[in-house]
């Protein structure tokens, strides 16, 4: 945890955030993110403990906020299968929005998440979390094979295959920096394009 909520604490931070973006996590150096931010290493340490801890208090709260609009999402799901919703309604909400809503106030720290990471524990980000989705993707099928659905069985390494595909193309715009002004544009695209399928999959026409 910082040490120090000081005006100091938001230059470290900003310079933390140059060298990161500029080296990655590997190349980064304590002593170089001292060095933009006007001070020694051992100012350094009066606000985080070591490099890793700088990297983390960067990335961590994005890494939070991804959770936690997936847990809602899925919350929101049952409810509506619950409530027999129609699929405008049941779709309405998709990883698109968790980009739009999420990921894009906080681009550099996600180009930091996806582009800078190596040597740290986000350094497999969308392998993990598509991992994590797969689960309560094959969770979410039962369910709605209990509900009637005709859901199209896929196999674990299928459906990791599918997902990686589908949040790596999401995912791409915010990496490669498009523009504000093509950013909903590309996003459509990708929904327009992925949606079929997942319709198909869960026996949804």
């Amino acid at each position: 945890m910082p040490r120090d909520k000081s005006l100091s604490h938001i230059r470290v931070n900003k310079a933390m955030m140059e060298e990161f973006l500029e080296k990655g996590y590997e190349a980064a150096s304590i002593r170089s993110i001292g060095a933009r931010a006007g001070m020694t290493s051992a100012g350094l340490y009066r606000h985080y403990a070591d490099k890793e801890a700088m990297f983390s208090a960067l990335v961590d709260p994005l890494v939070e906020d991804i959770k936690n609009w997936t847990r809602l999402h899925t919350e929101k799901k049952y409810d509506l299968l619950d409530d027999n919703a129609k699929k405008n309604d049941l779709f309405n909400e998709s990883f698109i929005d968790l980009v739009r809503d999420i990921i894009i106030p906080q681009r550099d720290e996600f180009t930091l998440l996806m582009t800078c990471s190596a040597g740290t524990k986000y350094e497999n980000f969308i392998h993990d979390y598509a991992r994590d989705n797969q689960k309560e993707f094959l969770e979410a099928i039962e369910y709605m094979k209990k509900k009637g659905y005709k859901v199209i069985d896929v196999d674990e390494d299928e459906l990791h295959m599918l997902l990686s595909a589908y949040l790596t193309a999401c995912f791409e715009p915010i990496i490669h920096g498009v523009s504000e002004e093509k950013i909903d544009r590309y996003l459509n695209t990708v929904q327009e394009f992925f949606m079929p399928g997942w319709f198909r999959i869960m026996g949804i026409k």
